[in-house]
């Protein structure tokens, strides 16, 4: 799974791609396939504390531009990773993600997040919880958000060093940090369908099912 993960920022027309982990297992499967990959502490409790560690190690300069793919989503399209990319280098916000319309009944689940937006495609708030809440029954377009991230990396060194504020506890949402302490995110709606996410071994068959039948 690591190796379509890596295919697919590789196909992205990344610089470099670089698989962190703290798990010597999967760092053996990278170097299987002739990948780049950083170990790194096994007791960072983000990603974001985990790709610091990285910057640090590659000694990247504060302007470069990095893509934060999980590793547990091989059916992300390259085209959406160039995307949330050049979204960033256009912008003046501190970080660039994405998101789909989703129907209504699909934002009910606390496992989809939601955001809603200013009129510049900057973030307002992300929520387990349904919004905008719908009380004037006009039916707004609900956005599920899309966990792919672009940020400079001395924008990460500083996001690093904020506490946790008590929105990110409620929702345990990480990025609400960034926007509590006054950084800005900007959204688009993703150019191209994401697949599903792998958390469970039924999850892995359904994906490689998919990528199989693509090949």
């Amino acid at each position: 799974m690591i190796e379509w993960v890596w295919q697919a920022a590789k196909a992205s027309g990344a610089a470099d791609v670089v698989v962190a982990t703290d798990d010597e297992r999967i760092a053996n499967a990278v170097q299987n396939f002739s990948g780049d990959v950083c170990m790194t502490a096994s007791s960072h409790t983000t990603g974001t504390d985990r790709i610091v560690e990285v910057i640090e190690k590659k000694h990247w300069h504060d302007e470069r531009i990095i893509v934060n793919l999980q590793g547990d989503e091989p059916l992300m399209p390259a085209e959406n990773i160039e995307q949330v990319a050049t979204n960033l280098q256009k912008s003046s916000c501190d970080m660039a993600t994405l998101h789909k319309k989703v129907s209504a009944q699909q934002a009910q689940s606390p496992d989809l997040v939601k955001l809603v937006l200013d009129h510049h495609g900057r973030a307002l708030y992300f929520s387990r919880s349904l919004i905008p809440f719908d009380r004037s029954n006009s039916q707004p377009a609900v956005f599920g958000h899309i966990g792919l991230y672009a940020y400079r990396a001395g924008f990460v060194r500083q996001y690093a060093t904020l506490p946790i504020c008590e929105l990110e506890r409620a929702e345990s949402l990480e990025q609400l940090r960034a926007l509590y302490h006054g950084y800005r995110i900007h959204s688009e709606v993703a150019r191209q369908a994401v697949g599903p996410g792998v958390d469970t071994e039924d999850d892995l068959r359904r994906v490689a099912e998919t990528l199989e039948t693509n090949q």
